[in-house]
């Protein structure tokens, strides 16, 4: 009788959740091949190399480290041991002449609260009670959205007595329980946490997951020693040791389907690769792509009726520490003009490299990362008139930064642009889009589905979408439903196999 084989799992993308769900595939007994276009691990949150600088790609702060968050948990599964050290304050706020710190202690952020916005105490205790409702159901299994009976009953069994009373909050926004006396200011400072951290303001954000999002600073954020796309290479190192086929360069150009399931990928390596399963670290859209014509219909009415997401502008710099002024912390968001939507250089992100960290620059230098929220249809213009909009907000962005960092403009030793179109080149993500979905109503959440039985999507465009921590989550899910199907496919095929073997005897 013929040994069976392991099924074999093809995971296209070796960013954070690529590569998580590769990992849990891989320590679940099954053959896993990840292939990646780019040259390093990490994809919107990798690190890239330059002129002896290492540049965070897009996010430059990770959580979900701390005990039951997600990256602890799969630490916990695999065995691994992350390379980070937590961040106090995690941020400060540049907002009509305060400087608003995010502290990690809760007394700390309650004085900072009673200082700057005294009227919203009641505001802030019901954000904090329905962040811990938030937060106590992510450690648990729970598959939002489902797509089974076996989603809802693993739903109903995560819920708690205590979590009920967040249900009336379900469909509810940040900005509903507000109260009537809020100053613009607090209004203004609300939309720019959440626009970092929900991909949307206060006025449309849900609010379980707002409130859990404008908790992250109290949950502890972490630097990553060597950059954020050391988590990515953290995995593929666990992974590499373990048997995991982690190939570079390798950029995925089809997927062939045939009856509604996925046979095979062809590359621009002109290499084929089959599987029995296959996960795509993509958007929707990539994904649409990469099957033409045979994509399901309810995927290309997805991508033709869903709004894109954000595209991100960012300036990477290379400064001169000795010119920089004695700074309070590392990270910085300034807002420069509260009377004017915010994104496209008027909020601006900052991320300094730490000095205790000499892998991120030469020696007496800093690297430094800005960010802003940028409308893709903005950079749908002619190649010349994209480099114009490019010098203008890198001007932009230098003026936000020296709100935060008085005399960076004269630190500048490096500057390097990257505009939706640069994430579009080397991320591969279509028009450049990132940072996933906003997170506006629990009902319009994404599921991993795909419309193919052997094919699931991982990534910030599956709930709960953003930072690492969410991704990680979202893997979490992924890797579950894959080994369900999978289990299922071998049950079912054993039980073929034995039908076929009964019915030659009775022959």
């Amino acid at each position: 009788m013929a040994t069976r084989s392991i099924p074999h799992v093809l995971v296209i993308g070796a960013g954070i959740g690529g590569l998580t769900t590769a990992a849990l595939l891989l320590q679940a007994g099954y053959k896993v091949t990840v292939l990646e276009a780019h040259i390093y691990p990490g994809g919107c949150a990798g690190t890239f190399y330059h002129q002896k600088f290492r540049f965070d790609v897009g996010a430059t702060l990770a959580g979900g480290f701390s005990p039951g968050g997600p990256h602890a948990r799969l630490a916990e599964m695999l065995g691994i041991e992350w390379p980070v050290k937590p961040v106090n304050p995690a941020w400060i706020t540049y907002l009509n002449g305060r400087a608003i710190f995010q502290w990690a202690e809760r007394e700390r952020w309650w004085t900072e609260i009673d200082r700057h916005f005294p009227e919203s105490a009641s505001f802030w205790k019901k954000q904090e009670w329905l962040a811990n409702q938030a937060w106590d159901i992510s450690t648990r299994d729970f598959p939002w959205p489902p797509r089974s009976a076996r989603d809802m009953l693993t739903i109903l069994s995560a819920i708690q007595p205590t979590t009920l009373g967040a249900a009336p909050y379900a469909l509810r926004t940040i900005a509903s329980f507000l109260p009537p006396s809020a100053s613009p200011t607090l209004r203004t400072f609300l939309d720019a946490q959440l626009l970092i951290s929900a991909q949307s303001l206060a006025q449309t954000t849900n609010a379980l997951y707002g409130s859990a999002a404008l908790d992250l600073p109290r949950r502890g954020v972490n630097h990553v020693r060597g950059g954020i796309g050391s988590l990515a290479q953290t995995l593929a190192n666990w992974g590499s040791q373990r048997g995991l086929t982690l190939l570079y360069r390798q950029k995925v150009e089809r997927l062939e389907v045939k009856h509604g399931r996925a046979l095979r990928v062809y590359t621009n390596k002109k290499q084929t690769f089959e599987a029995d399963a296959f996960v795509a670290n993509l958007t929707p859209w990539g994904l649409a792509a990469l099957l033409g014509e045979n994509a399901p219909r309810a995927l290309r009415r997805e991508i033709q009726t869903r709004p894109p997401t954000w595209g991100a502008f960012t300036l990477y710099l290379g400064v001169d520490a000795s010119r920089l002024p004695p700074l309070p912390a590392d990270h910085f968001q300034v807002i420069v003009d509260p009377s004017r939507p915010l994104g496209e250089g008027n909020s601006v992100f900052i991320s300094l490299s730490p000095d205790d960290d000499p892998s991120r620059a030469p020696q007496g230098m800093r690297a430094v990362t800005l960010s802003t929220h940028t409308a893709i249809a903005n950079w749908q213009i002619d190649e010349q008139a994209s480099e114009e909009q490019s010098a203008e907000y890198t001007e932009r962005m230098t003026r936000a930064a020296e709100i935060a960092i008085p005399g960076i403009r004269q630190a500048i030793r490096l500057a390097l642009p990257g505009t939706p179109h640069t994430f579009q080149f080397y991320t591969h993500r279509p028009s450049g889009m990132v940072g996933g979905f906003p997170q506006t109503s629990l009902l319009r959440a994404r599921s991993p589905w795909t419309g193919l039985a052997n094919v699931w999507l991982v990534g910030d465009s599956i709930f709960p979408g953003q930072s690492t921590a969410g991704v990680t989550l979202g893997a979490m899910r992924v890797a579950g439903e894959v080994i369900h199907w999978l289990r299922q496919s071998c049950q079912n095929r054993s039980w073929s196999v034995a039908k076929a073997m009964n019915a030659s005897k009775a022959t």
